[in-house]
């Protein structure tokens, strides 16, 4: 049997930014997203922070948590809403609030999210609410406030109800071995805690079940008694071995016994000092005169700061071990040693550490009670809600992809947003207003240097800025791209106002500057503002020049009016004849590019006010046109793609921003229509009088060409040169 094939999607797209972009309109193109080729995608990942979009959102979709959402991720999830919304056009219209009814209840994971919903919503307090808003979800904890089981695998104090021993039982293993956070904000322990708690407590008493089984060697004085014993040996052991080795010492060789025994002189520091017995001056000398196989007494004339620890040794552990005695000899101290060994090697295996803080007995106690049994039972009934709290989980999914998955495909499958002129694209984050202007391409950047390495080959003007909120401490650093205007006067530390998606001011600061053309306008002044940028600096130069011979001038002069009698007759100053000939052939080329710019019979002024006009406007084509086309074949080359993978998306068209469009993305101040304009500045300097100047001009030009007779086929025969002055129209001034 042949199987049907299943026909293509007709995708439609729209051209934006010099490149074809495919429309998602309804649920029909979301649902066949995962068959457009990628190579058609303008973007193939995106970061999951510092975009207009609910951070949360990316969070779920990024389903690998690597920071960032790629276009599988963002198949799954179109995937998953389309699968559990009954009308998936509905997403479309990127509404807060999901309605239960909306949930496609005919599949059995729609159900299970239905129920999850409805569950959901009861535990927040709203049992009869019919819509789930995103907003309910803004605190994970609310979900489960109050729940004794909720799925997590943790139990509480709520999870023993009306049971007692349950709920100290779970305090002891938190005591023991710690706790865990519960989904409903509290505390509590989990299987992995409990089991290790018990195997603690069972390696606790098997430990204490060794001792017993070899009590003779083990607790040669019983359980309590060895330990007093041990105790007592350990406190004074370091300070009895030095007392012995010293002693042997002495019997090799008599003549160290005062060394050994501490010199008088050491006794005279001491004296001049306030002694108390436990002195760590007196600490630190033996335990007793040393002296050749000298046993060591136990009581009597020891060292004061010890005589405590060696009456604790004589009661708790030579009289017992050894029987009453006033002192020790160096083969009883070894006796004493040999006898406790077993029970410091059996301390080393020492094993159950964690809750060995409760006692042997009571941890038989716990052990012989089922408090297992009865912490197994609470997790196993909490971990039967495992799948209905994991759909809790997939419902928040499902109310945060019904309002921001659209949003997020016409920002990431295509750049509808960004290209349309209308709402922001959500790498969009505000607008800034700087130089009599509102650039509204401003994207967030966390490292300005390692952001302009790669955004730099965009070809646009990027201007870094700090921007602060002092009323709330807050800071974060933009680029914005200027893309009208001029750069004239935008430099580092100028400063301007930003204002975020939500409408927040902040005060931002220029700190770095990518240069690029930004206009064409800009470009055919540029020419002529850097030939009266020179000019100025050369003027002020050769001024500043001019004013330091002065002054050198004034000075040498005032020192000759002092000196007059003795100073000579200054030499007369030479005339370069290079300079004079340098400024004769400048003149000269002045002087014949007028006369053939407006020389009469032969100038351009003959051929008419147009002709001056043109020859005025090639002059400046001329000059312009290098800038100009330069500037033209960068601004049409503009791509937003490198400022975008400087943020860690992933670009995957060439998205201009050509002269037309960039246009739109930074505005210059104009006037508003029907504003009314005073030009009275009662402060404006005093220009140059090009006006006068000029009026000046033509009526000279006007009335030498009427007394040369140029005017008279237009004037009335009593106005004519000719007529006035007698000589022939057209001829100039000829004498009959």
């Amino acid at each position: 049997m042949l199987k049907r094939s299943v026909p293509a999607h007709t995708w439609r797209f729209f051209t934006a930014g010099g490149f074809d972009q495919v429309k998602l309109e309804n649920a029909g193109d979301l649902r066949a997203l995962a068959t457009l080729d990628q190579k058609l995608w303008v973007a193939l990942a995106c970061p999951t922070s510092g975009l207009e979009i609910d951070p949360r959102t990316l969070e779920l979709i990024d389903t690998d948590k690597d920071g960032r959402v790629r276009a599988k991720e963002l198949i799954a999830a179109v995937d998953f809403a389309c699968a559990n919304l009954r009308d998936p056009d509905a997403l479309f219209a990127g509404a807060a609030e999901l309605p239960l009814y909306a949930i496609n209840d005919a599949t059995p994971e729609g159900k299970t999210l239905l129920s999850a919903a409805r569950r959901f919503l009861a535990n927040i307090g709203k049992p009869d609410a019919t819509t789930l808003a995103a907003e309910d979800l803004a605190d994970p904890t609310r979900l489960f406030a109050g729940s004794a089981f909720n799925g997590d695998g943790v139990i509480t104090e709520l999870s023993c109800g009306s049971d007692d021993k349950a709920r100290a039982d779970i305090a002891t293993v938190i005591a023991c071995v710690g706790d865990v956070p519960d989904r409903s904000g509290t505390t509590g322990v989990n299987q992995e805690k409990v089991d290790a708690f018990f195997v603690e407590a069972d390696a606790l008493v098997a430990w204490h079940d060794r001792a017993r089984a070899e009590a003779a060697t083990v607790l040669p004085l019983g359980a309590d008694g060895t330990a007093a014993a041990f105790a007592a040996f350990t406190a004074i052991k370091h300070k009895v071995d030095d007392y012995f080795a010293r002693c042997r010492l002495v019997a090799f060789d008599p003549r160290a016994a005062g060394a050994l025994n501490r010199r008088e002189e050491e006794y005279l520091a001491l004296a001049a000092q306030d002694l108390t017995i436990s002195s760590e001056e007196v600490a630190g000398f033996p335990l007793a005169q040393v002296g050749a196989d000298r046993p060591l007494p136990l009581a009597g004339p020891v060292n004061p700061a010890h005589a405590g620890a060696l009456a604790t040794l004589r009661d708790a552990a030579a009289a017992p071990l050894l029987g009453t005695r006033a002192q020790l000899g160096e083969a009883d101290w070894a006796a004493i040693v040999a006898k406790l060994a077993p029970y410091a090697a059996w301390l080393e295996t020492k094993t159950g550490a964690a809750v060995e803080s409760l006692g042997e007995a009571r941890v038989r106690e716990l052990l012989a009670s089922g408090a297992k049994a009865r912490l197994d039972d609470l997790l196993g009934q909490d971990r039967a809600l495992e799948a209905e709290a994991a759909s809790i989980e997939n419902i928040e999914r499902l109310v945060r992809y019904n309002r921001d998955l659209a949003l997020l495909c016409t920002n990431f499958v295509n750049f509808k947003h960004f290209y349309s002129g209308g709402e922001p694209s959500i790498f969009q984050c505000g607008t800034l207003y700087l130089d009599q202007r509102a650039c509204r391409l401003c994207l967030r950047v966390d490292d300005a240097a390692k952001h302009a390495a790669m955004a730099g080959l965009a070809g646009a003007y990027l201007a870094y800025l700090d921007c602060t909120r002092k009323s709330t401490n807050q800071k974060m650093t933009i680029v914005a791209v200027f893309t009208a205007g001029d750069r004239d006067t935008l430099m580092i530390g100028r400063n301007g106002v930003f204002y975020d998606r939500q409408g927040n001011d902040w005060d931002a600061t220029i700190t770095k500057i990518i240069d690029n053309p930004i206009s064409i306008r800009q470009a055919f002044w540029s020419p002529y503002k850097k030939f009266v940028r020179l000019i100025e600096e050369q003027v002020a130069k050769r001024a500043a020049e001019h004013d330091a011979e002065s002054n050198k001038m004034l000075a040498e002069t005032a020192t000759t009016s002092v000196n007059v009698d003795r100073a000579k007759a200054p030499e007369a100053k030479k005339v370069d004849v290079g300079t004079v000939a340098a400024l004769g052939v400048a003149v000269g080329a002045i002087g014949t590019f007028f006369t053939a710019f407006i020389g009469y019979g032969s100038g351009v002024l003959k051929l008419g006010p147009l002709a001056v006009a043109a020859a005025i406007l090639g002059i400046m084509a001329l000059i312009s046109l290098p800038s100009v086309v330069l500037a033209w074949l960068k601004l049409r080359a503009r791509n937003l793609g490198p400022i975008l993978d400087a943020n860690d998306w992933a670009v995957n068209a060439k998205a201009k921003m050509n002269i037309p469009f960039g246009a739109t993305l930074t505005s210059v101040a104009k006037l508003p229509p029907g504003a009314k304009r005073d030009n009275r500045d009662p402060y404006a300097e005093n220009g140059f009088p090009w006006k006068r100047i000029l009026i000046v001009a033509v009526i000279l030009i006007s009335g030498y060409k009427w007394y040369r007779g140029a005017l008279d086929h237009y004037l009335p025969v009593s106005f004519r040169a000719s007529t006035v002055f007698g000589w022939s129209s057209g001829e100039g001034p000829v004498k009959k």
